[in-house]
């Protein structure tokens, strides 16, 4: 069963369950029990589920395709009573469909399930939904977009949106036979989340567990290394916006976002003599940047429209982070 953990731009933390064997349900029902309890009732993360709309080997999908998804037997005898079970029983605040691009939204029923899930389920006035309930769906209807795997434009979108993406940059589930290079490091998990949300996007982290449920030890370091940058730059993250500029124009590696009166500048690399030149912020005098992890605010210049941000000469073991740096901006 894979673990979706999500990292939101608006403060909310989110927990979706993904059944890798959609048919067993006894399984399901009873982790999804005690997760959704667990979590409410110890947590305040929002808890969420995973719903493959259809099964590969199911007899009565099969016969759906074969009668070219004029029959509707599947839908109304297997994926529609347990999306309502999903609903009904668990109280779910996220609904992340999946495994619909074979059929239209027509044969999912999809309308009609939206209609009673946002007007009459019990979970009307806090349910959010993604956007995979039929053919060509996708990135023109949902809650917010994934519109595909790994989804990471670069550029400030109208909708919200989210960037589903993986560790095992070949697998959502666990594999046996790979290689350390298959893995993204710390700083290109990174990377993708200051990308991600800097253009108002979620990021949601898939990790594979093993078929007793445990997560290998490269799973946990990079979690761990995530977690520990998140806690000392995590105000850059939770509950910020997308700035004017989202990537700086004279430094590439450098993407903003920002939150009340502040500005944020994620720098993902060490700039070259200790001088971060930046295209996009034009500060006055009275303005203020620190780096997150050092109390004393760095030097800066402007220069017509190049402001010089000196950063701090430290050893490496002085440093707040060994990999993306953030710079707050507070006037």
């Amino acid at each position: 069963m894979p673990f979706d953990a999500s990292v939101v731009s608006n403060s909310m933390r989110i927990l979706t369950l993904s059944a890798a064997f959609r048919s067993c349900r006894c399984i399901v029902k009873l982790v999804k029990g005690d997760l959704a309890n667990a979590i409410r009732n110890k947590t305040d993360i929002h808890f969420g589920v995973y719903h493959s709309m259809f099964e590969w080997f199911h007899p009565l999908y099969i016969l759906d395709k074969k009668n070219g998804y004029k029959t509707q037997y599947f839908v109304d005898s297997k994926a529609l009573p347990e999306l309502f079970e999903l609903v009904n029983t668990y109280r779910p605040e996220v609904i992340w469909s999946d495994g619909d691009w074979e059929a239209p939204d027509t044969y999912w029923k999809s309308k009609e399930f939206l209609a009673w899930l946002y007007n009459e389920s019990p979970v009307k006035d806090v349910i959010v939904v993604n956007d995979r309930w039929g053919v060509n769906i996708p990135c023109h209807h949902g809650g917010y977009y994934t519109c595909s795997d790994r989804y990471n434009p670069k550029t400030l979108q109208a909708h919200k949106w989210e960037n589903a993406m993986t560790l095992d940059k070949g697998s959502w589930g666990f594999r046996r036979n790979v290689d350390l290079s298959d893995f993204l490091t710390v700083e290109e998990l990174i990377t993708t989340l200051a990308e991600t949300v800097s253009c108002g996007g979620n990021l949601l982290i898939n990790v594979g567990p093993t078929s007793d449920g445990r997560i290998i030890p490269i799973f946990e370091g990079r979690l761990r290394e995530f977690g520990s940058w998140m806690k000392l730059n995590g105000e850059s993250i939770y509950g910020s916006s997308p700035w004017k500029a989202q990537n700086d124009t004279i430094t590439p590696g450098v993407w903003y976002t920002s939150k009340d009166s502040n500005i944020y500048a994620i720098v993902l690399d060490w700039p070259k003599n200790n001088v971060l030149e930046l295209g996009s912020l034009q500060l006055d005098a009275e303005d203020e940047i620190y780096m997150l992890g050092v109390s004393k605010p760095l030097e800066f210049t402007q220069a017509r429209k190049v402001l010089s941000v000196t950063f701090p000469y430290l050893p490496p073991n002085k440093l707040p982070s060994m990999y993306a740096w953030v710079l707050k901006v507070t006037n």
